[in-house]
């Protein structure tokens, strides 16, 4: 080393050693001491004010003939001065809190000094003092006491900054909220915000809250030049659309992004903290390690490819097609029977790439023409069929109309899509298709059935299903009922003490959807290792301790939140199964497994669902259920058992 670089580190651990020492010093006095040092500073700053206006209203030459005035004014302004400081607590408003308002009451005491001068020269001997001379003294008082603490509060954040080296951020937003949240954490002991990020060109080149304001295209730029992890979008005010569009901007810079609402939104009623009960750890309550959601090799199965998604408005649906836009897809057609979440899907999408042909088809999977017109019309490659009701107690009390969605419309989907000639079609299946105990299970391993069947006796397409457990967070979750409930104020509601169920994300569904679309050889079914079971007590508890309260039981009677019992409600397991067979092949990725499952003779199929398709004309309910009953494995009398135990 050499010795200029050597004295050039000395340096810079001296120069950090200081900003350490004086940080240490300035976090170690109390607050007291902190407003006897100011309160000090302020009488400092009151002679200091009365000593210049003196010396410029009577001239330096002539200020000994007022020198008995001038001591005599002196002390009634620091007494009165000191009194009135005193009683509005100037000397105790926090440096970084000093606004208006500590500005405001500076002003009052000013004038209250002011008036305490001139009252005193009456009653002084000697040459009386100019009367501009207090106004003066008052006004030089305002200008160097909001100096001073404003320097102060500038050293302060500068020890700070120096003295505990804290993450630098950015704020994409310079409005309100951006200003309020760069001015809340001036003096954070964790978080630096280092710039304002804003597509405003109006904004661009000034400095706001003391933050310089960029042009918004020197985004990476600045995430290298300050060492940025994170950025903060502080827009409430701008839709979600363009929202979702920057925050994909900031993720491109790899950066994690967070959304800051509006500080009004914090106490509207819809933004109630326990309404918003704070989110579950997910990988405490997976107890395993995430399916990673990037994994290499998916996108280039989707580059470029014409892909239809069914189901496209639902929670799965949705998510599939924004992993597949990431894809960089040539098409991505969408159908969907539901006009308002196929509008909004569609509309969230065409923000986010808009590059991309998206084609939303409004239907049902159920219309054969619909299906095959919008197949062919689109050259659809790809096929990812998440169209089903899947409700269980719904479903149960609608099952005709369950098992038509459920069954008949994979069979159009399915049918169609090798009449066209579509490489790849991917069925959406769950683990309540397992030795169903209801109406949606049984309807689901029929449809995985007839997909079996058809790889079976496809030539170009080649057919797979991804079978999996609860999704968190989904429409019909228990994760969004809880926090209903605790909002509420309880009781949480179980079936069952002991149910348990496999649990997974939303993005560990959809990366198994479209990591199954790239293994698929035909006939597959793919399953991610879960791990164990998760008992939904548990989950319960978790989410009632997340939200700040705690569970009102025998070891704590006093406690905020009930966790009831109801009962299993009719075709509810227990306990769930993700395999019919023991047989498990691996496939290119870790935690993914193929499974290998019997399956029906076309003719056994054809019967059966000949069978279906007259109960469902004719809504035969009985003919329904026996024909289920026939050809699906049932629970080994699982659900009897959940009765008993029930009662």
């Amino acid at each position: 080393m050499t010795p200029h670089k050597r004295d050039q580190g000395l340096g810079t651990v001296l120069a950090f050693s200081a900003d350490r020492y004086l940080y240490r010093r300035v976090i170690s006095l109390s607050r007291h001491q902190k407003s006897r040092i100011i309160f000090a500073f302020d009488l400092t700053l009151l002679v200091l004010s009365h000593t210049l206006a003196t010396a410029l209203s009577v001239g330096p030459q002539a200020f000994p003939a007022f020198l008995f005035g001038y001591l005599g004014s002196l002390v009634s302004v620091l007494t009165v001065g000191g009194a009135v400081i005193y009683w509005l607590g100037l000397h105790k408003v926090k440096l970084n809190a000093y606004q208006m308002q500590g500005v405001v009451e500076t002003v009052l005491v000013a004038t209250v000094v002011s008036i305490a001068g001139v009252l005193s020269t009456v009653f002084l001997p000697g040459p009386a003092l100019p009367g501009p001379l207090f106004p003066l003294s008052g006004m030089l008082f305002v200008i160097l006491s909001v100096v001073f603490r404003l320097l102060a509060r500038r050293a302060l954040i500068y020890i700070y900054a120096k003295g505990n080296p804290r993450e630098p951020i950015l704020i994409f937003g310079a409005g309100q909220t951006g200003q309020q949240l760069a001015a809340a954490l001036a003096v954070d002991k964790q978080v630096e915000p280092v710039a304002f990020v804003d597509d405003d060109r109006r904004l661009r080149g000034l400095t706001i809250a003391g933050l310089q304001v960029p042009c918004a295209s020197s985004l990476e730029k600045l995430v290298s030049i300050h060492g940025v992890a994170r950025v903060v979008l502080a827009m409430p005010g701008v839709p979600g659309t363009v929202q979702l569009a920057i925050a994909r901007r900031v993720r491109e810079t790899g950066c994690a992004v967070h959304r800051m609402p509006s500080f009004a939104d914090l106490f509207a009623a819809q933004s109630d903290p326990l309404s918003q009960a704070r989110r579950v750890n997910f990988d405490d309550l997976l107890q395993r390690d995430r399916l990673e959601k990037d994994v290499p090799g998916v996108s280039k199965s989707y580059r470029g490819r014409n892909v239809m998604v069914t189901g496209a408005g639902g929670s799965i649906g949705s998510e599939l097609c924004r992993q597949i836009i990431a894809c960089r897809p040539k098409r991505l057609v969408m159908l969907d029977h539901s006009e308002l979440a196929l509008f909004d899907v569609h509309r969230e999408l065409q923000a986010l790439a808009p590059d991309v042909t998206i084609v939303p088809v409004l239907g049902s999977v159920t219309e054969p023409s619909l299906v095959r017109e919008a197949l062919a019309d689109n050259e659809v490659n790809i096929v990812v069929h998440a169209a089903a009701y899947k409700h269980v107690p719904l479903v149960q009390t609608n099952m005709l109309e369950g098992v038509r969605n459920n069954i008949f419309g994979t069979r159009v989907v399915a049918t169609e899509a090798m009449s066209v000639d579509v490489d790849r079609f991917i069925l959406v299946s769950t683990d309540k298709a397992v030795r169903p105990s209801s109406i949606m299970g049984a309807s689901k391993r029929f449809a995985e059935l007839i997909v079996q069947d058809l790889a079976t006796r496809s030539e170009t397409t080649r057919f797979s299903m991804v079978r999996f457990g609860n999704v968190l967070g989904s429409s019909g979750s228990v994760v969004p009922l809880f926090r209903e409930q605790i909002a509420r104020g309880g009781p949480v509601t179980l079936t069952h003490r002991h149910v348990s169920r496999f649990f997974m994300t939303v993005c560990e569904a959809v990366s198994l959807v479209l990591l199954a679309g790239s293994f698929a050889r035909g006939g597959d079914v793919f399953v991610l290792d879960m791990g164990r079971q998760v008992p939904i007590r548990a989950l319960a508890r978790k989410m009632i301790e997340n939200a700040g309260l705690t569970v009102r039981d025998t070891a704590c009677p006093d406690g905020d939140i009930e966790i009831g019992i109801t009962g299993l409600r009719p075709g509810e397991k227990l306990h769930e199964e993700l395999l019919i067979g023991g047989d498990m092949l691996p496939t290119p990725h870790p935690k993914i497994l193929r499974a290998q499952e019997t399956q029906l003779s076309e003719l056994e199929l054809a019967n059966a669902l000949s069978a279906l398709r007259q109960a469902v004309d004719t809504r035969n309910v009985d003919l329904l259920m026996s024909t289920l009953e026939r050809w699906i494995e049932q629970p080994e009398r699982q659900i009897d058992t959940a009765v008993r135990m029930n009662e």
